[in-house]
This record gives structure tokens, sequence and C-alpha cells, in this order.
């Protein structure tokens, strides 16, 4: 697994490659799918941050809408109302790493400049292409994540995620975004309706090492581990946590999930055989 430094706003940056990084998901929505409304309020947001540091997570991720199929999206103003003042008080604190998920240009400065090191798009520049603009002259960490929603697809998973991302990069880098800023995302979930889809990507996740970018891994809780284990989204954590051993052993750096402790525990398992490989081979 090759090691790679990615460079973040305000001076900051992370080494990816020998160990396994985690993103905490910090949802200050009343809808999001598995834990809408449980850190609402600033004072809850926060505690359930410092609980995800403590428990190893190297970067929370706070997002003020739901991405969820059929949500009800949210203005601006009520995403930068529920985002900034965390992104804020998480800055102050010092520390940990913070990502605004969000896909609005102006809630991405608004948030880089409250804080924020990095800004993760789930239309991956393609819906407020201004993003790869903001990224570009703050020098913000960027997650580029794939979707298939709003657009007809190709029938093969890699391909469609061949067609997606190279007009995102072509997006981000037309915008002066150095490579050493960007991360890529799959997107499990997003637009790949069925389980069966899903599995694919995961059995040809290292086909994407093509694109020559660390891959951040976002399984957590989603549908279709629902539909091999049987769980609902509130036990769905000891499936994310086997989907990303398997991940990480495919090439991911970066696994963005609700339950840090159990998903740190079962990389560390990962990441001790990817050594023990690392030291047969003499690498």
């Amino acid at each position: 697994m090759n090691n790679r430094r990615w460079t973040l706003a305000h001076g900051r940056h992370l080494d990816l490659g020998d160990e396994a990084v985690i993103m905490g998901v910090l949802n200050v929505t009343p809808d999001s799918f598995s834990d809408g409304g449980r850190f609402v309020s600033p004072h809850r947001a926060l505690d359930q941050a410092e609980r995800m540091i403590g428990e190893g997570a190297s970067i929370i991720d706070i997002g003020g809408e739901s991405t969820r199929p059929g949500a009800e999206p949210v203005t601006a103003a009520q995403e930068q109302d529920r985002v900034l003042p965390i992104v804020e008080a998480l800055a102050k604190r010092g520390g940990a790493l913070i990502s605004l998920d969000t896909y609005r240009e102006e809630t991405a400065r608004l948030g880089i400049a409250a804080g924020a090191h990095i800004v993760n798009d789930v239309w991956g520049l393609q819906r407020e292409p201004g993003i790869a603009m903001a990224a570009a002259e703050t020098g913000a960490g960027l997650v580029i994540m794939h979707t298939s929603r709003g657009r007809e697809k190709l029938g093969d998973v890699i391909a469609d995620q061949r067609l997606y991302l190279s007009r995102s990069l072509e997006i981000a880098r037309d915008a002066g975004v150095a490579e050493r800023q960007i991360v890529l995302d799959p997107g499990f979930g997003f637009g790949k309706e069925t389980a069966e889809e899903n599995l694919d990507l995961m059995a040809r996740f290292s086909e994407l090492a093509a694109f020559g970018f660390p891959l951040l891994a976002g399984t957590s809780r989603k549908r279709f581990i629902g539909a091999v284990t049987g769980r609902d989204a509130s036990g769905r954590d000891p499936g994310t946590a086997a989907t990303s051993v398997i991940l990480r052993l495919k090439g991911a750096a970066l696994f963005r999930v609700h339950d840090v402790a159990i998903n740190k525990d079962a990389l560390a398992f990962a990441d001790a055989m990817l050594a023990r490989e690392r030291t047969e081979h003499g690498r």
C-alpha cells in the first residue's frame, strides 16, 4: 500500500498508508438515516465528537443535510446554521481534523474560514463546481465522491466510476486543485440500489487504484449491509467493520464510520496483516 501525504487547509496534513485512518460521522441533522436527531444540539454534537476522537478517529466529518434517499433538501442557510457553530467550536478545541460534508461552495468557504480542513462533496464537484475553486484557493483537502443519482449509469460498476470520477477530476484540475489535496470515494450506496451492485463494487475495489489517488470507503450502516446481515441500521456496525477489513485489504486508506471503536479494532487486524505481508516481501 503506497504511502502518501494528504495536504489540508490551515497548514495541516495527514499521512496515509501504513495505518488505516478513521473519519467519524457527525450528523447534525434531524433526519439522517441512522442517527438523525441525536446530535442536533451543539452540546451533544461536541460530546459525540470528543467521544469519537477518544476512540481513535483522526477526522470528524460534520454534515448538516441528510443524504439518505428521499430526504428533504435544506437551504444553504439552514445547513450553515447547523454546521458552522460545531466547526468553530471544534476548531477552538484544536487537535482533531475537521471535515465538512457539503456540496455547496458557499458553505464550504464559510466552513473552511471557521476552521474546517477538508471538504467532503457527495456530488463529486458536479453539483457546484465552485467547491473546487474554494479548495484550490484555501488548500483544503477534498474528498471527491462518485454518485449514480440523478443520471443514467453504465452497466459496469467500474466503468461508471471511471466515467464520473474522470469528469470530477477534470473539474478539480481545471480549478487548480493539487493532486496531493485529493481523496476519492466510490460512493457505496449512492445510486447503487442493490446489494449485488455494492458487493460488486467491493469485490472490484482494488481496480480503483488505477486513478492514483488515496481511497475512502464509506459503507457504514448502509442498506446493502442490512441486506446481507438482516439487520436494521442500528445493528449494522459489526457488518460495517467486516466491510472495512475487506476494503482495507483491497487498498482503502480512509474509513468514514459511525461506530469508531469497533472499526478501529477491526482495522488494527487488517493493518497487522498488511504489515506482515510487507515484512515477508521485504517492503
